[in-house]
Parts: C-alpha cells; structure tokens; sequence
C-alpha cells in the first residue's frame, strides 16, 4: 500500500507537490499523468527513499521489493541473458551461495539452497528470460550477445526486461514505451495486464494507458487527483468538471465543432471500409477527448504548403540498402497529395530504410527513384534531435530559415509550441529530450513542407503535446507518412497502412486491430498467406470471373452509396456556407435561418445513412475479397 496525506515535494527550492493525498491499495495498477516538470519523476524518488518529504505522512508497506527501471546500463561484457538475470537479486544471491556449497561439498547447505531457489521459481529464470527478451524483440542470438554490442535504445530493453524479471511488490515504470517498436508495446502491454503487483507507471500513451491501469493520479497545479477507471475515463471526468465552467464549455464547443468537420471532410473521400472505420473511429474519440485538453498549452496548425504537385515521390521497382546488403527489394510507393500513410513491421524490418529513401537522403540500389523538383521534405527522427545546432535557440532558428519574417510573428508561432517569453530563447543544448521534440517540430513545421515523415514522432511528448500534434495533422494538406508505437497517432491521423516485412512493402488490407492478431498468431496468418504453387491458371481466371459477377451487386450498391454521399456532402457544406453568413441571424431572416437548420440536418442525416450503408457494403466486400484471395 501506498499512502500520502497532505505531503509536500520540494525539489530544491521549488515546490512540487502541497497538501497533496494519494492512496494506491496493494494489487492496484495505477498511471501517473501530468505536464513534464509538474513532480512526477520527484513522486518515484520519493519512492525509492532518493527524496524525502518536507511535510505530511508518508507511509509504504514495509519490506516491499520495489522494481524500476535504471536509467543507465554500462557496456558491459556479460551476455544480454545473464544481464537480465542478474536484475533478480534474491536468485542471483542464492545462486552466488548455492555455488560456494557445492564449492564446499556441504550437501545441507545445498538442500536448504535448492529448497529457496525453487520457492522463487528459480529454476525457470533461463526461461522466463529468454521469454521477456524475445517479447522486447530480442532474437535468440541477440540474447547471447554482450551487452556492449547494443545501442542506447536496446540497452534501455535491457534494463527494462531486468525491472520486469525481478518479482517486484511494486513497479515504477517511466514512459516503458520509449525506445519500444509496436510489436514490443503489445507484448509489454500484455504482461503487465497478467503482473499481479502494485503497478504505478508514467506514460503518455494513452491507449496504452487505457488497457492497463484501473485508477489515474494526475498531478496539476502542485497537487494530486485520483480518477477510478482508465484514461479515457480520466478525460471523461475532467471535461465535465471543465464544462462547469462557462468560458471553458465555449471553447470545447469550439474545439468538438472544429473536430467534426474533420470527421466528416474524412467521411466523403474515406476509400477502405475498415481502414475508414478505424479513422472515424479515432477522429471521433479525439472529438470527445478535446474538452479535456482545453487548459493544454499547445495550440499550432502547420502552415499550408506552397506547392502541391503529384505526385510527391516515387519509388518504382526499387531495391533499398546499404553497401552490398539489401534491406528491401522491389519496393513500388507513390506520395500524393493528401496520401496518409502508417507504416507498420516488425523492428529492423526496414521501415527506417524507406523513409531515409523517400525523403531522399538514400539512394536506390536499383530501380527508379523519382521526386517532384517542387518537393520539400519536413524529416523528424529522434536521432536528428541530437544533430541540431546546441547552440542555437528556437527563435534564432526561426531567424535564421525566415529572415524578413517579424520577431514578434516567429514569437506566436512558437508559442503554440509553449516557447513564450524567455524559452524561446534558450539554448537548444538545455533543453529536455521533450522540449528539443517540440523545437524541432516547430522547426519543420514552419517550413511548410508537401511531404511529412515522422519516424517515433511522440518520443519524449506529453500527453496534451501529443494531444495537439494530432489535432495540427488533420488539417495538413500535404502527405504525411508517420512510424510510430503510438496507436492513437496512427488511427487518428492515417488511412492507410503499409506492411514492411519480409524484405518487401506491400499495402496492409486491414487495420491496427488486424495487425496485432497477425503478429499474435504470425504461424496461422504467414500459412494462409502462402499461394498455392499447383493452382491451375484456367481455374483461377475462371473463379476470378465468378466472383466479379458474385460481387457486380455489391460493387454497383456502393457506387450507388458514393455518388450520394458526393452529392449530399455538396449539399452539406453550401448550406454551411450559408449559415455562415452572418445576414442570415438578422431578425428578418429568421424563417429562412429555421428552413436551412432543418435542412442541413435532414442532408446531414440522409449522409451519414448512405455512410453507414455504404461502409458495411465495403466490409462485406473487402472481407469476401480477402476470402478470394486465400482460396485463389
């Protein structure tokens, strides 16, 4: 158990946390949410006896073992297995001790040994190892390798599979999907579903939020307020505390009506029934949430491009590596205007490497590499974050790219940003790994790129930066391309889905869910996607045949649902037109303001019947289309 009342957390002499309560039962999963710097990482010190409290009670049950990820890991020669181990002290002890007995030949002492290692399930730890690693995306090689081979982003894998082996009462976890590839997000997220401690875990992502923990503490204003349900019901309940206040209900109205037209912009061109159903799906989530984020200091668009030309960029035939080594083979891609792309794959499958090409710091190997003369790239990746210029600050930067532009013009835009007043001008060399993500997204934001590439962009961001930076990409007119472990950014902000995998890049049919049960059942789906080699091409042409004249109702229902949804959502944004005008609230119009009301609602609802329909008619064929496809 956990117990705080009435504490209070200084960190110098700054003030962190006053007459702040928190009570967290043993057995309880609980997310630790608040703005970077508001006393969340001084909470965990607390918890570990690093800090001390200044006033109030602090009380944790006695002789808890406590798990925690360490933030550094030295280069060490052990192997990564025996790295992991030794994160279970209690084994390694009695391992330790079990060797000098039988060192001595003392055959009680070793009895009495073997009797503790098996009530700590000691004997398995090899198992249970191998298990944790090759979940974090170790392969069985990977394990056996010394912990000096690894990069900074493996090793933190490292010290997180130590955190997790070691059995622990009560689990601390700082932001545990950083440095992690999806794959990796779903295997932790499902162990820590199954870990019968006390879980208390800092996070900005929210979905992963949401399917692990039961109670929220969010920190604000240097105090603590517990939430029961996940982080959905956080925002849930914090937006109705917002909406009693008449100045904040105005500007979420703002905010969801602002959302809606995006959702409904989405609905008239959407072309993938699932994929379409899962944006929808995510836009209106993001629609419900934004009242909760009404307080949030971000607030930004990114600036209309000056050129949209088609195609962007394309990759035809192309062979992508480096040297002699070929990543992927074959690859044909093309960017559009408005093309909105996931990229999803396991790690090291090379996602990394199509992006590096796409943007045009790679060349092809082989094949035909083409970008329009009128491309300009916006490239975020983390480790361009350790590139920029230290020195500078974000205002210099803006400076420096914008010239004729005002300071005080470069000052508003970086305050969407929160650089207001003297963080603009700090010195991008002190800032955290949170702030530089946020100078270099304004950086290239501000440059008005035609094509985005945001590899892991939400590293390091919080939740209501994450928040904003979702909002900014819908209204985006240029093509995005995102890699990201943050599947909130991935529903919300693309429509399509392409599979890197297997040295190839091929279009994903379904949506996120879809993908977490193929690489959950990679044996079943990897067998049903084997194409028969016997296949006789006469039967197939025949079968081919059959199934367009099977399918010919189907695909004329929704053409029929597209030509109305086209028509109907003309018919919606002339009558939004007009109800825009601000004549049409005089007195005088009063009848005709009533006539168009009615109107938009009825064009409004015949809309979202002919969406509804048209969308199971794209499922049903997009489903009977995949079951062609296996039989063919």
């Amino acid at each position: 158990m956990i117990q705080c009342q009435d504490i209070e957390l200084m960190r110098g002499h700054k003030i962190l946390l006053t007459d702040a309560n928190l009570h967290i039962p043993d057995g309880h999963k609980v997310g630790l949410v608040g703005s970077n710097g508001c006393g969340k990482s001084s909470l965990f010190a607390l918890l570990l006896g690093k800090l001390e409290t200044s006033k109030g009670d602090f009380n944790i049950t006695p002789g808890w073992r406590i798990g925690h990820v360490a933030q550094e890991t030295p280069a060490l020669p052990i192997s990564a297995m025996d790295y992991v181990i030794a994160g279970d002290r209690e084994y390694q002890k009695l391992a330790d001790a079990l060797a000098a007995a039988e060192q001595s030949h003392d055959g009680t002492k070793q009895a009495d040994l073997h009797g503790k290692m098996a009530a700590i399930d000691g004997y398995s730890i090899h198992a249970r190892a191998g298990a944790m690693l090759s979940g974090l995306g170790f392969s069985h090689e990977q394990q056996q390798r010394p912990v000096s081979d690894f990069s900074g982003g493996w090793r933190m894998r490292l010290n997180l599979a130590q955190a997790l082996i070691c059995r622990a009462d009560l689990l601390l976890l700082d932001e545990p999907t950083n440095h992690l590839d999806l794959e990796a997000v779903l295997w932790l997220e499902s162990w820590l579903q199954r870990f019968d401690g006390t879980l208390l875990m800092i996070s900005h992502d929210r979905t992963f939020l949401d399917n692990v923990v039961g109670q929220i503490a969010h920190i604000d204003q240097a105090t603590i307020t517990s939430y029961s349900g996940n982080y959905s019901s956080f925002e849930r309940q914090r937006a109705e505390r917002f909406a009693q206040q008449a100045a904040v209900f105005e500007k979420q109205q703002r905010q969801r009506a602002h959302l809606q037209s995006y959702i409904d912009r989405f609905r008239a061109k959407a072309t993938k029934a699932r994929q379409a159903q899962s944006r929808i799906k995510a836009l209106e989530r993001l629609e419900a949430s934004a009242p909760a984020h009404v307080g949030s200091p971000f607030s930004f668009s990114i600036p209309s491009p000056a050129h949209l030309p088609n195609p962007l960029v394309t990759l035809e035939q192309a062979d992508l590596g480096y040297g002699d080594s070929t990543i992927l083979q074959r690859v044909n891609v093309s960017l559009v205007p408005g093309s909105r792309v996931g990229l999803i794959g396991p790690n090291g499958a090379g996602k990394s490497t199509l992006i590096k090409a796409l943007a045009g710091s790679l060349t092809v190997l082989n094949g035909e590499q083409a970008a329009s003369s009128k491309l300009t790239v916006g490239y975020f990746a983390q480790h361009q974050l350790e590139q920029v210029n230290g020195e500078q600050s974000p205002l210099q930067a803006l400076m420096a790219m914008s010239p004729e532009q005002t300071e005080q013009n470069l000052r508003n835009y970086l305050g969407g940003f929160n650089f207001h007043g003297d963080d603009a001008l700090r010195q991008l060399a002190s800032m955290s790994g949170g702030e530089k993500a946020r100078a270099v997204l304004a950086m290239i934001c501000w440059q008005k790129p035609n094509l985005l590439l945001l590899d892991e962009p939400t590293n390091h961001l919080d939740l209501e930066m994450r928040h904003a930076l979702e909002l900014a990409l819908q209204g985006y007119e240029g093509a995005l391309l995102v890699v990201s472990h943050d599947r909130d950014l991935i529903a919300s902000t693309t429509d399509e889905l392409w599979l890197v995998a297997n040295g190839q890049v091929q279009p994903y049919q379904g949506d996120l869910a879809d993908y977490q049960k193929l690489i959950q059942q990679p044996a079943v789906e990897a067998s049903s996607d084997k194409p028969s080699v016997s296949q006789n091409r006469k039967d197939q042409k025949r079968r081919d045949a059959e199934f367009r004249q099977q399918t010919r109702p189907l695909r004329q229902t929704i053409e029929r649902h597209e030509k109305a949804m086209e028509k109907l959502g003309d018919e919606v944004a002339e009558l939004e037109q007009q109800l825009a005008e601000p004549s049409i609230y005089d007195e005088a119009n009063k009848a005709k303001l009533t006539q168009l009301i009615e109107q938009r609602a009825k064009s409004q609802r015949q809309l979202d019947e002919h969406e509804e329909s048209w969308l199971a008619a794209s499922a049903e064929l997009e489903q009977l289309s995949e079951e062609h496809a296996q039989q063919g």
